[in-house]
Protein backbone atom coordinates (compact mmCIF):
# COMPACT_ATOMS: atom_id res chain seq x y z
CA UNK A 1 0.00 0.00 0.00
CA UNK A 2 1.33 3.35 0.05
CA UNK A 3 1.81 6.02 2.72
CA UNK A 4 2.45 9.89 2.09
CA UNK A 5 4.57 11.59 4.36
CA UNK A 6 2.87 13.93 6.38
CA UNK A 7 -0.59 12.75 6.11
CA UNK A 8 -1.75 11.88 8.97
CA UNK A 9 -0.54 15.24 10.46
CA UNK A 10 -2.32 17.13 7.43
CA UNK A 11 -5.85 14.92 8.45
CA UNK A 12 -5.48 15.86 12.65
CA UNK A 13 -4.77 19.73 11.51
CA UNK A 14 -6.44 20.38 8.73
CA UNK A 15 -10.08 20.96 10.18
CA UNK A 16 -8.04 23.71 12.79
CA UNK A 17 -6.31 25.56 9.42
CA UNK A 18 -10.30 25.49 8.59
CA UNK A 19 -11.16 27.41 11.27
CA UNK A 20 -8.47 30.17 12.10
CA UNK A 21 -8.57 30.93 8.18
CA UNK A 22 -12.44 31.61 9.36
CA UNK A 23 -11.16 33.19 12.31
CA UNK A 24 -8.76 35.21 9.81
CA UNK A 25 -10.16 35.85 6.23
CA UNK A 26 -13.55 34.26 5.66
CA UNK A 27 -16.52 36.61 6.00
CA UNK A 28 -20.31 35.82 5.67
CA UNK A 29 -22.61 33.26 6.62
CA UNK A 30 -23.19 31.89 3.11
CA UNK A 31 -19.31 31.81 2.25
CA UNK A 32 -18.69 30.31 5.42
CA UNK A 33 -20.96 27.45 5.78
CA UNK A 34 -19.58 26.76 2.09
CA UNK A 35 -15.68 26.84 3.10
CA UNK A 36 -16.88 24.38 6.31
CA UNK A 37 -18.05 22.30 4.18
CA UNK A 38 -14.79 22.60 1.66
CA UNK A 39 -12.99 21.65 4.79
CA UNK A 40 -15.01 18.88 5.69
CA UNK A 41 -15.22 17.45 2.27
CA UNK A 42 -11.06 17.53 1.96
CA UNK A 43 -10.92 15.94 5.28
CA UNK A 44 -13.55 13.16 4.68
CA UNK A 45 -11.06 12.11 1.51
CA UNK A 46 -7.92 12.01 3.73
CA UNK A 47 -9.33 9.67 6.27
CA UNK A 48 -10.31 7.39 3.85
CA UNK A 49 -6.89 7.72 2.42
CA UNK A 50 -5.40 7.24 6.08
CA UNK A 51 -7.49 3.80 5.40
CA UNK A 52 -6.85 2.73 2.48
CA UNK A 53 -2.91 3.51 3.26
CA UNK A 54 -2.58 1.34 6.10
CA UNK A 55 -1.47 -2.03 5.69
CA UNK A 56 -3.36 -4.70 6.94
CA UNK A 57 -0.72 -7.20 5.28
CA UNK A 58 2.53 -5.88 6.85
CA UNK A 59 3.36 -7.54 10.37
CA UNK A 60 6.44 -6.06 10.93
CA UNK A 61 5.08 -2.58 11.18
CA UNK A 62 1.94 -2.46 13.17
CA UNK A 63 2.05 1.04 13.41
CA UNK A 64 2.06 3.41 10.44
CA UNK A 65 2.37 6.21 8.40
CA UNK A 66 4.48 7.65 11.67
CA UNK A 67 4.50 11.36 11.89
CA UNK A 68 7.40 12.10 14.48
CA UNK A 69 9.14 15.33 15.75
CA UNK A 70 10.95 15.73 18.78
CA UNK A 71 8.58 17.54 21.15
CA UNK A 72 10.86 18.29 24.96
CA UNK A 73 14.16 16.83 24.62
CA UNK A 74 15.04 13.44 26.18
CA UNK A 75 16.95 15.66 29.26
CA UNK A 76 13.74 17.19 30.25
CA UNK A 77 10.77 15.17 29.93
CA UNK A 78 11.22 12.94 26.66
CA UNK A 79 7.94 14.12 24.96
CA UNK A 80 7.54 13.85 21.00
CA UNK A 81 5.19 15.17 18.43
CA UNK A 82 4.02 11.42 17.44
CA UNK A 83 0.95 10.15 15.30
CA UNK A 84 0.38 6.73 14.07
CA UNK A 85 -2.34 4.68 13.00
CA UNK A 86 -2.51 0.69 13.14
CA UNK A 87 -5.90 -1.45 12.95
CA UNK A 88 -7.54 -0.24 15.78
CA UNK A 89 -7.13 3.78 15.13
CA UNK A 90 -7.49 3.31 11.55
CA UNK A 91 -11.00 2.83 11.39
CA UNK A 92 -11.58 5.93 14.23
CA UNK A 93 -9.62 8.38 11.89
CA UNK A 94 -12.58 7.18 8.77
CA UNK A 95 -14.96 6.93 11.22
CA UNK A 96 -14.11 11.12 12.57
CA UNK A 97 -13.90 12.24 9.25
CA UNK A 98 -16.89 10.85 7.60
CA UNK A 99 -18.77 11.93 11.31
CA UNK A 100 -17.29 15.15 10.93
CA UNK A 101 -18.52 16.21 7.28
CA UNK A 102 -21.92 14.86 8.20
CA UNK A 103 -22.04 17.36 11.19
CA UNK A 104 -21.04 20.02 9.27
CA UNK A 105 -23.90 19.37 6.61
CA UNK A 106 -26.56 19.37 9.90
CA UNK A 107 -25.29 22.78 10.88
CA UNK A 108 -26.67 24.12 7.59
CA UNK A 109 -29.51 25.23 9.54
CA UNK A 110 -27.45 27.32 12.02
CA UNK A 111 -28.57 31.08 11.96
CA UNK A 112 -26.93 32.93 14.69
CA UNK A 113 -23.16 33.54 15.28
CA UNK A 114 -22.55 31.86 12.28
CA UNK A 115 -18.23 32.01 11.75
CA UNK A 116 -17.63 31.47 15.44
CA UNK A 117 -20.32 27.59 15.42
CA UNK A 118 -17.93 26.64 12.55
CA UNK A 119 -14.47 27.50 14.24
CA UNK A 120 -15.38 25.29 17.52
CA UNK A 121 -17.44 22.49 15.66
CA UNK A 122 -13.54 22.56 13.09
CA UNK A 123 -11.60 22.07 16.34
CA UNK A 124 -13.62 19.86 17.98
CA UNK A 125 -13.06 17.49 14.86
CA UNK A 126 -9.31 18.44 15.11
CA UNK A 127 -8.80 17.37 18.68
CA UNK A 128 -11.08 13.91 18.15
CA UNK A 129 -8.71 13.22 15.22
CA UNK A 130 -5.45 13.70 17.76
CA UNK A 131 -7.09 11.51 20.35
CA UNK A 132 -7.06 8.59 17.40
CA UNK A 133 -3.53 9.06 16.22
CA UNK A 134 -1.82 10.44 19.03
CA UNK A 135 1.35 7.65 20.30
CA UNK A 136 3.13 9.87 22.51
CA UNK A 137 0.92 9.76 26.08
CA UNK A 138 1.56 13.72 26.76
CA UNK A 139 0.12 14.19 23.12
CA UNK A 140 -2.72 11.92 23.55
CA UNK A 141 -3.84 13.22 26.85
CA UNK A 142 -4.03 17.17 25.40
CA UNK A 143 -5.63 16.50 22.57
CA UNK A 144 -8.29 14.44 25.36
CA UNK A 145 -8.79 17.95 26.77
CA UNK A 146 -8.87 20.21 23.90
CA UNK A 147 -12.28 18.47 23.24
CA UNK A 148 -13.69 19.99 26.33
CA UNK A 149 -13.72 23.33 25.05
CA UNK A 150 -15.26 23.01 21.73
CA UNK A 151 -18.25 21.02 23.12
CA UNK A 152 -19.03 22.94 25.87
CA UNK A 153 -18.68 25.31 24.23
CA UNK A 154 -21.39 24.29 21.41
CA UNK A 155 -23.86 22.81 23.94
CA UNK A 156 -23.85 26.30 25.67
CA UNK A 157 -24.14 28.80 22.95
CA UNK A 158 -26.12 26.85 20.16
CA UNK A 159 -28.12 24.58 22.59
CA UNK A 160 -31.48 24.21 23.85
CA UNK A 161 -33.24 23.53 27.36
CA UNK A 162 -30.63 23.99 30.18
CA UNK A 163 -28.13 24.40 27.71
CA UNK A 164 -25.73 25.78 30.55
CA UNK A 165 -26.67 23.25 32.76
CA UNK A 166 -25.55 20.48 30.46
CA UNK A 167 -22.84 22.29 29.27
CA UNK A 168 -21.01 22.69 32.44
CA UNK A 169 -21.96 18.80 33.72
CA UNK A 170 -20.19 17.79 30.91
CA UNK A 171 -17.69 19.54 31.55
CA UNK A 172 -17.00 18.79 35.62
CA UNK A 173 -17.60 15.20 34.52
CA UNK A 174 -15.03 14.61 31.98
CA UNK A 175 -12.42 16.98 33.53
CA UNK A 176 -12.76 14.84 36.65
CA UNK A 177 -11.83 11.50 34.47
CA UNK A 178 -9.10 13.64 33.01
CA UNK A 179 -7.41 14.25 36.58
CA UNK A 180 -7.26 10.29 37.32
CA UNK A 181 -6.17 9.89 33.79
CA UNK A 182 -3.05 12.43 34.23
CA UNK A 183 -2.30 10.37 37.44
CA UNK A 184 -2.12 7.19 35.94
CA UNK A 185 -0.10 9.19 32.93
CA UNK A 186 2.43 10.54 35.35
CA UNK A 187 2.56 6.88 37.30
CA UNK A 188 3.82 4.82 33.93
CA UNK A 189 6.61 7.69 33.19
CA UNK A 190 7.49 7.06 36.63
CA UNK A 191 7.82 3.00 36.43
CA UNK A 192 9.84 3.30 33.25
CA UNK A 193 13.68 3.57 32.68
CA UNK A 194 13.56 5.28 29.87
CA UNK A 195 11.50 7.85 31.54
CA UNK A 196 9.47 7.20 27.94
CA UNK A 197 5.86 8.27 27.31
CA UNK A 198 6.00 6.59 23.55
CA UNK A 199 2.49 3.99 23.47
CA UNK A 200 4.99 1.67 21.18
CA UNK A 201 7.46 0.86 23.69
CA UNK A 202 5.00 0.19 26.24
CA UNK A 203 2.89 -1.79 24.02
CA UNK A 204 5.76 -4.64 23.34
CA UNK A 205 5.58 -7.22 25.01
CA UNK A 206 9.47 -6.91 26.45
CA UNK A 207 8.61 -3.60 27.50
CA UNK A 208 5.28 -3.58 29.19
CA UNK A 209 5.17 -2.02 32.16
CA UNK A 210 5.83 -4.84 35.08
CA UNK A 211 5.44 -4.79 38.84
CA UNK A 212 9.22 -4.47 39.83
CA UNK A 213 10.05 -1.12 38.75
CA UNK A 214 6.23 0.61 39.01
CA UNK A 215 5.99 3.70 40.61
CA UNK A 216 2.41 2.51 42.05
CA UNK A 217 0.70 -1.05 41.66
CA UNK A 218 -0.46 -1.82 38.34
CA UNK A 219 -3.26 -2.88 39.47
CA UNK A 220 -4.32 0.76 40.48
CA UNK A 221 -2.71 2.52 37.39
CA UNK A 222 -5.40 0.10 35.81
CA UNK A 223 -8.22 1.69 38.02
CA UNK A 224 -7.05 4.61 37.30
CA UNK A 225 -7.09 4.87 33.65
CA UNK A 226 -9.99 2.60 33.46
CA UNK A 227 -11.45 5.96 35.83
CA UNK A 228 -11.14 8.21 32.57
CA UNK A 229 -12.09 5.96 29.83
CA UNK A 230 -15.55 5.00 31.54
CA UNK A 231 -16.36 8.62 32.05
CA UNK A 232 -16.20 8.84 28.49
CA UNK A 233 -17.73 5.85 27.19
CA UNK A 234 -19.94 6.40 29.57
CA UNK A 235 -20.28 3.41 31.90
CA UNK A 236 -22.65 2.93 34.81
CA UNK A 237 -22.75 4.80 37.09
CA UNK A 238 -20.89 7.73 36.11
CA UNK A 239 -23.19 8.06 32.83
CA UNK A 240 -25.87 11.00 33.94
CA UNK A 241 -23.99 13.42 32.06
CA UNK A 242 -24.75 12.48 28.73
CA UNK A 243 -28.71 12.21 28.29
CA UNK A 244 -28.58 15.87 29.59
CA UNK A 245 -25.71 16.52 27.21
CA UNK A 246 -27.60 15.10 24.25
CA UNK A 247 -31.10 16.65 25.37
CA UNK A 248 -29.64 20.04 24.40
CA UNK A 249 -26.93 19.87 22.27
CA UNK A 250 -27.49 21.39 18.70
CA UNK A 251 -27.96 18.50 16.00
CA UNK A 252 -23.85 18.68 15.20
CA UNK A 253 -22.57 17.87 18.68
CA UNK A 254 -24.67 15.32 19.43
CA UNK A 255 -23.35 13.70 16.15
CA UNK A 256 -20.01 14.04 17.61
CA UNK A 257 -20.58 13.33 21.01
CA UNK A 258 -22.29 10.06 20.25
CA UNK A 259 -20.15 9.06 17.38
CA UNK A 260 -16.98 9.68 17.85
CA UNK A 261 -16.38 11.85 21.37
CA UNK A 262 -17.83 8.21 23.26
CA UNK A 263 -15.63 5.88 21.04
CA UNK A 264 -12.74 8.21 22.67
CA UNK A 265 -13.47 6.30 25.84
CA UNK A 266 -13.95 2.68 23.79
CA UNK A 267 -10.84 3.15 22.20
CA UNK A 268 -8.28 3.96 25.56
CA UNK A 269 -10.11 0.94 26.98
CA UNK A 270 -9.09 -1.13 24.13
CA UNK A 271 -5.90 0.60 23.55
CA UNK A 272 -4.67 0.99 27.20
CA UNK A 273 -6.38 -1.23 29.48
CA UNK A 274 -6.36 -3.71 27.38
CA UNK A 275 -3.19 -3.32 25.38
CA UNK A 276 -1.10 -2.22 27.85
CA UNK A 277 -2.27 -4.22 31.03
CA UNK A 278 -3.13 -8.05 29.92
CA UNK A 279 -2.54 -9.10 33.47
CA UNK A 280 -4.73 -6.80 35.13
CA UNK A 281 -7.61 -6.84 32.41
CA UNK A 282 -7.47 -10.67 33.03
CA UNK A 283 -7.84 -10.44 36.65
CA UNK A 284 -10.23 -8.29 36.54
CA UNK A 285 -12.40 -9.24 33.55
CA UNK A 286 -15.37 -10.18 35.44
CA UNK A 287 -15.85 -6.80 37.20
CA UNK A 288 -15.34 -5.31 33.61
CA UNK A 289 -18.23 -7.37 32.13
CA UNK A 290 -20.78 -6.80 35.24
CA UNK A 291 -20.24 -3.28 34.75
CA UNK A 292 -20.71 -3.98 30.93
CA UNK A 293 -24.15 -5.53 31.72
CA UNK A 294 -25.96 -3.25 33.94
CA UNK A 295 -25.19 -0.77 31.65
CA UNK A 296 -26.69 -2.69 28.60
CA UNK A 297 -29.57 -3.15 31.01
CA UNK A 298 -29.97 -0.02 32.85
CA UNK A 299 -29.57 2.00 29.52
CA UNK A 300 -32.41 -0.51 27.34
CA UNK A 301 -34.79 -0.65 30.36
CA UNK A 302 -34.62 3.52 30.82
CA UNK A 303 -34.89 4.34 27.41
CA UNK A 304 -38.14 2.52 27.01
CA UNK A 305 -39.50 5.69 29.51
CA UNK A 306 -38.32 7.84 27.26
CA UNK A 307 -40.80 10.23 25.22
CA UNK A 308 -37.63 12.68 23.70
CA UNK A 309 -36.32 11.73 20.82
CA UNK A 310 -32.86 12.66 21.28
CA UNK A 311 -33.40 11.62 25.20
CA UNK A 312 -34.09 7.79 24.14
CA UNK A 313 -31.25 7.84 21.30
CA UNK A 314 -29.20 9.39 24.60
CA UNK A 315 -29.72 6.35 26.81
CA UNK A 316 -29.79 3.53 24.45
CA UNK A 317 -26.86 4.71 23.93
CA UNK A 318 -25.24 3.92 27.61
CA UNK A 319 -27.04 0.63 26.38
CA UNK A 320 -25.25 -0.17 23.51
CA UNK A 321 -21.64 0.93 24.94
CA UNK A 322 -21.81 -1.08 27.70
CA UNK A 323 -21.51 -4.25 25.00
CA UNK A 324 -17.93 -2.71 24.80
CA UNK A 325 -17.28 -3.93 28.04
CA UNK A 326 -18.77 -7.13 27.46
CA UNK A 327 -16.91 -7.93 24.53
CA UNK A 328 -13.64 -6.52 26.71
CA UNK A 329 -14.38 -9.16 29.13
CA UNK A 330 -13.81 -12.07 26.98
CA UNK A 331 -10.79 -11.84 27.81
CA UNK A 332 -11.77 -13.98 31.10
CA UNK A 333 -11.76 -17.09 29.49
CA UNK A 334 -9.27 -19.70 30.67
CA UNK A 335 -5.67 -19.02 30.00
CA UNK A 336 -4.49 -19.24 26.67
CA UNK A 337 -7.93 -19.92 25.47
CA UNK A 338 -8.53 -16.21 24.57
CA UNK A 339 -9.99 -15.21 20.91
CA UNK A 340 -10.42 -12.24 19.23
CA UNK A 341 -13.88 -12.56 18.59
CA UNK A 342 -14.74 -10.35 21.83
CA UNK A 343 -12.46 -7.84 21.38
CA UNK A 344 -12.57 -7.34 17.65
CA UNK A 345 -16.76 -7.23 18.25
CA UNK A 346 -16.07 -3.96 20.74
CA UNK A 347 -13.68 -2.90 18.62
CA UNK A 348 -16.33 -2.65 16.24
CA UNK A 349 -19.20 -1.79 17.91
CA UNK A 350 -17.13 1.58 18.60
CA UNK A 351 -17.66 1.68 14.62
CA UNK A 352 -20.80 0.61 14.07
CA UNK A 353 -22.52 2.64 16.77
CA UNK A 354 -20.80 5.71 15.47
CA UNK A 355 -22.45 5.56 12.19
CA UNK A 356 -25.82 4.19 13.68
CA UNK A 357 -26.03 7.07 16.26
CA UNK A 358 -24.61 9.51 13.74
CA UNK A 359 -27.07 8.78 11.24
CA UNK A 360 -30.39 8.45 14.35
CA UNK A 361 -29.00 11.73 15.49
CA UNK A 362 -29.20 13.51 12.11
CA UNK A 363 -32.21 12.20 11.56
CA UNK A 364 -33.65 13.50 14.59
CA UNK A 365 -32.22 17.02 14.20
CA UNK A 366 -34.29 17.06 10.53
CA UNK A 367 -37.00 16.17 12.14
CA UNK A 368 -37.08 19.27 14.95
CA UNK A 369 -35.95 21.31 12.46
CA UNK A 370 -39.03 20.79 10.27
CA UNK A 371 -41.74 19.53 12.80
CA UNK A 372 -40.42 21.75 15.86
CA UNK A 373 -40.80 18.99 18.33
CA UNK A 374 -38.97 15.88 19.57
CA UNK A 375 -41.72 14.98 21.60
CA UNK A 376 -43.06 11.16 20.61
CA UNK A 377 -46.78 11.84 21.42
CA UNK A 378 -46.86 14.79 19.49
CA UNK A 379 -45.45 12.80 16.11
CA UNK A 380 -46.81 10.46 14.28
CA UNK A 381 -47.40 9.70 9.97
CA UNK A 382 -44.06 11.40 9.33
CA UNK A 383 -43.04 8.97 6.91
CA UNK A 384 -45.66 10.17 4.07
CA UNK A 385 -44.27 14.14 4.66
CA UNK A 386 -40.61 12.88 4.80
CA UNK A 387 -40.18 9.66 2.96
CA UNK A 388 -36.20 9.83 2.99
CA UNK A 389 -35.31 10.97 6.44
CA UNK A 390 -38.11 8.04 7.44
CA UNK A 391 -36.17 5.73 5.71
CA UNK A 392 -32.71 6.88 7.06
CA UNK A 393 -34.38 7.16 10.09
CA UNK A 394 -35.69 3.06 10.11
CA UNK A 395 -32.61 2.48 8.77
CA UNK A 396 -30.34 3.28 11.72
CA UNK A 397 -33.56 1.92 13.88
CA UNK A 398 -32.82 -1.44 12.78
CA UNK A 399 -28.94 -1.49 12.69
CA UNK A 400 -29.50 -0.46 16.24
CA UNK A 401 -31.52 -3.44 17.46
CA UNK A 402 -29.16 -5.73 15.68
CA UNK A 403 -31.03 -6.82 12.17
CA UNK A 404 -29.20 -9.63 10.23
CA UNK A 405 -27.71 -7.35 7.19
CA UNK A 406 -27.26 -3.80 8.74
CA UNK A 407 -23.38 -3.15 10.96
CA UNK A 408 -25.17 -3.51 14.43
CA UNK A 409 -25.67 -7.38 13.99
CA UNK A 410 -21.65 -7.62 13.08
CA UNK A 411 -20.55 -6.54 16.43
CA UNK A 412 -22.80 -7.21 18.40
CA UNK A 413 -22.98 -11.39 17.21
CA UNK A 414 -18.74 -11.12 17.76
CA UNK A 415 -19.24 -9.72 21.00
CA UNK A 416 -21.61 -12.47 22.44
CA UNK A 417 -19.44 -15.29 20.78
CA UNK A 418 -16.31 -13.60 22.60
CA UNK A 419 -17.94 -13.59 25.55
CA UNK A 420 -19.92 -16.83 26.08
CA UNK A 421 -16.70 -18.56 26.46
CA UNK A 422 -15.38 -16.63 29.57
CA UNK A 423 -18.94 -15.72 31.58
CA UNK A 424 -21.87 -17.13 29.31
CA UNK A 425 -24.43 -16.16 32.11
CA UNK A 426 -23.77 -12.66 31.95
CA UNK A 427 -23.49 -12.82 27.99
CA UNK A 428 -26.92 -14.02 28.25
CA UNK A 429 -28.01 -11.67 30.31
CA UNK A 430 -26.76 -8.75 28.18
CA UNK A 431 -28.50 -10.28 25.40
CA UNK A 432 -31.79 -9.06 26.89
CA UNK A 433 -30.67 -5.80 26.36
CA UNK A 434 -30.57 -6.33 22.64
CA UNK A 435 -34.36 -7.93 22.86
CA UNK A 436 -35.48 -4.62 24.92
CA UNK A 437 -33.89 -2.45 22.55
CA UNK A 438 -36.10 -4.08 19.39
CA UNK A 439 -39.04 -3.35 21.35
CA UNK A 440 -38.08 0.55 22.02
CA UNK A 441 -36.68 1.19 18.69
CA UNK A 442 -39.92 -0.28 16.95
CA UNK A 443 -42.01 1.43 19.44
CA UNK A 444 -40.22 4.73 18.27
CA UNK A 445 -40.32 4.59 14.91
CA UNK A 446 -43.91 3.27 15.01
CA UNK A 447 -45.49 6.44 17.56
CA UNK A 448 -43.26 8.85 15.02
CA UNK A 449 -43.46 7.79 11.55
CA UNK A 450 -46.07 5.83 10.85
CA UNK A 451 -50.00 5.59 11.90
CA UNK A 452 -52.31 8.81 10.74
CA UNK A 453 -50.66 11.98 9.34
CA UNK A 454 -51.36 14.97 11.25
CA UNK A 455 -53.04 18.03 9.96
CA UNK A 456 -50.62 20.47 11.52
CA UNK A 457 -47.58 18.23 9.50
CA UNK A 458 -49.07 18.98 5.83
CA UNK A 459 -46.93 21.67 4.88
CA UNK A 460 -43.57 19.46 6.37
CA UNK A 461 -40.81 18.86 3.37
CA UNK A 462 -38.38 16.15 3.26
CA UNK A 463 -35.07 16.70 3.13
CA UNK A 464 -33.45 18.63 0.37
CA UNK A 465 -30.60 17.57 -1.38
CA UNK A 466 -28.09 18.82 0.33
CA UNK A 467 -29.73 17.48 3.64
CA UNK A 468 -30.22 14.12 2.23
CA UNK A 469 -25.96 13.47 1.71
CA UNK A 470 -25.12 12.28 5.47
CA UNK A 471 -28.22 10.41 5.42
CA UNK A 472 -26.74 8.72 2.71
CA UNK A 473 -23.76 8.35 3.59
CA UNK A 474 -24.28 6.76 7.37
CA UNK A 475 -26.56 4.73 5.38
CA UNK A 476 -24.70 3.21 2.92
CA UNK A 477 -21.78 2.44 5.27
CA UNK A 478 -24.43 0.70 7.45
CA UNK A 479 -25.35 -1.60 4.75
CA UNK A 480 -21.52 -1.91 3.30
CA UNK A 481 -20.19 -2.82 6.74
CA UNK A 482 -23.57 -5.56 7.60
CA UNK A 483 -23.23 -6.78 4.30
CA UNK A 484 -18.96 -7.18 4.14
CA UNK A 485 -17.98 -6.82 7.71
CA UNK A 486 -14.35 -7.74 6.54
CA UNK A 487 -13.32 -4.59 5.11
CA UNK A 488 -13.11 -3.16 9.32
CA UNK A 489 -12.69 -7.23 10.77
CA UNK A 490 -9.33 -7.51 9.13
CA UNK A 491 -8.13 -4.29 10.09
CA UNK A 492 -9.04 -4.33 13.52
CA UNK A 493 -7.14 -7.87 13.53
CA UNK A 494 -4.03 -6.71 12.87
CA UNK A 495 -4.82 -5.01 16.26
CA UNK A 496 -6.53 -7.44 18.19
CA UNK A 497 -4.13 -10.39 17.49
CA UNK A 498 -1.39 -9.06 19.69
CA UNK A 499 -3.14 -8.17 22.31
CA UNK A 500 -4.79 -11.67 22.37
CA UNK A 501 -1.23 -13.09 22.13
CA UNK A 502 0.39 -10.91 25.41
CA UNK A 503 -3.27 -11.74 27.36
CA UNK A 504 -2.56 -15.69 26.46
CA UNK A 505 0.99 -15.13 27.13
CA UNK A 506 0.83 -13.48 30.81
CA UNK A 507 0.85 -14.98 33.84
CA UNK A 508 -2.51 -15.31 35.95
CA UNK A 509 -2.70 -12.40 37.98
CA UNK A 510 -4.77 -12.18 41.42
CA UNK A 511 -6.81 -9.32 41.54
CA UNK A 512 -5.03 -6.49 43.64
CA UNK A 513 -1.98 -8.08 43.81
CA UNK A 514 -0.01 -5.84 41.67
Amino acid sequence: MFGIPGLLTLTVFLPALGALAILLFVRGDRLVRGFAFAVGLADLLLSVAVFVSFDRGDTADRFQLIDKLTWISAETLNASYLLGVDGLSAPMVLLTGLLGFCAIIASWSVKERVREYFIWLLLLQTAVMGVFTSLDFLLFFLFWELELLPMYMLIANWGTGRKTYSAMKFLIFTILGSAFMLVAIVAVFASQPSGSFDMRVLLEPGSMLSASNAAVPLSLMFWLFFAAFAVKLPTWPVHTWLPDAHTDAPTAASVMLAGVMLKMGGYGLLRVNVGMFPEEVTAFAWLLILLGVISVLYGAVVTIRQTDLKRLIAYSSVSHMGLVLVGIGSVGAAAGQVTGAGLNGAAMQLFTHGTITGLLFVGVGLIYDKAHTRYIPDLGGLAGRMPVAAAALAIAGFASLGLPGLSGFVSEILVFFGAFKAFPVMTILSVLGIILAAGYILWMLERSLFGPSRERFDSLTDASPLEAIPLVLLAASIVLVGVYPAILTEVFDTAITPMVDAINSAPVAVAGNR
